[in-house]
């Protein structure tokens, strides 16, 4: 067989290291396009990949990246940094989506979020609108979209994992009720690679979720119980904002609170499976998905603990809670 020639953006992230991964392991010619190769070392497969220098702003840039490629993995987007990011993911995804077109490729892959039709928030609308511009493209196009991602090395998941350790108690905005269905970075992964053989006439987006649909305060308990520890009682607060659960969000985890606003963005709403399409193309892994408690165990192998912060944590975030709840009752008087 010829080898394939896979070009995957994002090489550096959590995601984009899986895909170029698993592309080596199943025989592809893998490059990548990115500013800094230098990263690429902190990678055990650096030195297996073609790396481009370049900038995904840059025609130039990306026209190279794609020569010769069959298949390309877009990976990138801004995580809500800087008050124009929508207008520069939609740029790149454009530039992206013209060079592909251009460059004759057999297909693109995109990694999207999972979202309702209604008002979305700007990190949604614009994951949503990169993914349009690429559909546009004319060269075949897979949009898969996902909830949070439950892998060691998702910024999702260590939310996730950091709040559920850390708190004992807490104070939580209404969405955090909203339903979500997360998936494991394991089966992620097999979509996105499975994606590259799609049939050609298959240009659309794609629901793809786990086995398991629970809120995000069901997430944080099951994360608990599952890792063997008991989660602490969480409260509701109606006139909590998105803003102040982030800085709150950026005092109790190691996640910095502009990075905290685009995550909270996806879970203003509920972000469940719609549809099961991808069935009829792609069977589901080998074993089936994986399920929450595997997940989170999995993704929890060999992280270190927070749980000790919980101690320490334990009277100031009771002592919280009882005024939180008694200033917010004072709002609603």
């Amino acid at each position: 067989m010829t080898t394939r020639t896979a070009l995957v953006t994002g090489a550096t992230g959590y995601v984009g290291g899986l895909v170029v991964e698993q592309l080596l392991k199943d025989g592809w010619s893998v490059r990548t396009l990115t500013r800094s190769p230098e990263k690429l070392k902190d990678h055990p497969w650096h030195d297996k990949v073609v790396a481009i220098e370049g900038d995904a702003t840059e025609p130039r840039d990306v026209a190279q990246a794609m020569e010769g490629a069959n298949v390309a993995w877009y990976l990138l987007h801004s995580m809500g940094s800087g008050e124009d990011f929508a207008e520069r993911d939609a740029h790149m995804a454009q530039i992206f989506a013209d060079a592909a077109s251009a460059a004759g490729l057999e297909r693109l892959v995109y990694l999207s979020g999972l979202h309702p039709d209604e008002e979305l928030s700007e990190h949604l609308a614009s994951r949503v609108e990169v993914g349009n511009k690429l559909l546009a493209s004319g060269v075949p196009t897979a949009v898969l979209q996902a909830a949070v991602v439950l892998g060691n090395g998702s910024i999702s998941f260590t939310m996730l994992k950091q709040l559920a350790e850390r708190l004992p108690a807490g104070v939580a905005p209404k969405w955090i009720n909203n339903r979500i269905q997360p998936i494991a970075a394991r089966d992620v992964l097999y979509y996105l690679v499975a994606a590259a053989d799609l049939p050609a006439d298959v240009n659309r987006t794609f629901d793809i979720g786990g086995p398991d649909v629970m809120t995000y305060a069901g997430m944080m308990q099951r994360y608990a119980r599952a890792l063997g520890f008991q989660p602490g009682p969480m409260l509701t607060a109606p006139v909590t904002t998105p803003g102040l659960a982030a800085h709150w969000i950026g005092l109790v985890t190691d996640i910095k609170t502009d990075m905290a606003k685009p995550l909270i963005g996806s879970l203003l709403h509920d972000t469940v499976v719609r549809e099961h399409d991808i069935d009829d193309y792609i069977p589901l892994p080998p074993g089936g998905l994986m399920g929450f408690d595997d997940a989170v165990r999995e993704a929890a192998r060999g992280q270190t603990s927070s749980t000790w912060v919980r101690t320490a944590l334990y009277t100031a975030g009771v002592v919280g809670v009882l005024a939180a709840t008694a200033f917010l009752k004072g709002l609603r008087r």
